[in-house]
């Protein structure tokens, strides 16, 4: 498998050969930066890891140059922090028991490019060798740019496979933005539930961010907390960590299917969610 880029990385943690780690994976996660797998594709990582027969796998698209950094960190190069970010995402793939962890390392500016089609070639190169039955990714209502220059590409890829290669299901993970507002019928349920020593050992493993002034160790694990509690109004918690999904499927598997009207008839199904409690309160 060739990357477009010569520093692409291929880590495998347990030392299979390339070919065959990636042809083992079943629970495909494609981010954009190192740590949005452990963050919105947690699922997949507890589904694989006590398991005999299915593996995770992460794709991280960018390298890392652009993060933020304070303290321990304040000095490094751009070349120095993108050394860092991509040995925290391998120590994370150990951890987790990864089959296999691939990092792309596109500048951001080069992956938000609309016109450049490196980065879905990639992705279509990736999708081709591991078949994956599921495949995590970002919500395409996210409100980061570059989260939203991985999820396009990806789904082009998926759509240039042949249907019977395409994954069975693909979930667009809450980072920069929940799913809250998603209406209930309509959010893809990840119950995390017993696994909190495990997503705090993942979390912290990227102290680049954490100790450089981003506590998204202990806002993920709060989010999935106050998700659990908020969910349901009338009924006591079954879960005690939830993560919402927005459900990709039918936009791989139908290319008649426009990525703006699917995202955007969510939002206007909200709205009418919303305005018709209040309708019935005015009696209107």
């Amino acid at each position: 498998m060739k990357l477009h880029f010569p520093t692409a990385d291929i880590f495998i943690p347990d030392g299979r050969p390339i070919a065959d780690a990636l042809g083992r994976v079943t629970h495909l996660a494609v981010g954009a930066h190192q740590d949005d797998l452990e963050f919105m594709a947690f699922r997949g990582i507890i589904e694989c890891f006590h398991s005999a027969t299915d593996w995770f796998g992460g794709v991280t698209c960018t390298n890392g140059a652009g993060s933020s950094r304070v303290g321990n960190y304040a000095r490094f190069s751009d070349e120095e922090m993108m050394a860092v970010r991509r040995d925290e995402q391998k120590q994370a793939a150990i951890v987790g028991r990864y089959s296999a962890m691939v990092q792309l390392d596109y500048p951001s500016a080069v992956a938000k490019a609309p016109g450049d089609v490196r980065l879905r070639e990639d992705l279509r190169a990736i999708l081709q060798a591991s078949k994956p039955r599921v495949v995590y990714t970002h919500n395409p209502a996210d409100k980061h740019e570059t989260h939203i220059a991985v999820v396009v590409p990806l789904i082009q890829a998926i759509r240039d496979l042949p249907r019977e290669e395409r994954p069975a299901a693909v979930h667009g993970c809450e980072v920069w933005r929940d799913l809250d507002w998603l209406p209930d019928g309509e959010k893809v349920i990840h119950d995390l539930t017993g696994y909190d020593n495990l997503a705090a050992a993942v979390n912290g493993i990227f102290d680049s961010q954490i100790a450089g002034g981003k506590r998204y160790d202990l806002a993920v694990l709060g989010r999935r907390r106050a998700n659990a509690t908020f969910f349901s109004s009338h009924t006591t918690d079954a879960s005690d960590a939830l993560a919402f999904a927005m459900d990709l499927t039918p936009l791989a598997h139908d290319e008649s299917l426009d990525i703006v009207e699917y995202v955007t008839g969510a939002i206007d199904r909200f709205r009418a969610d919303v305005a018709g409690r209040l309708r019935a309160r005015l009696g209107v």
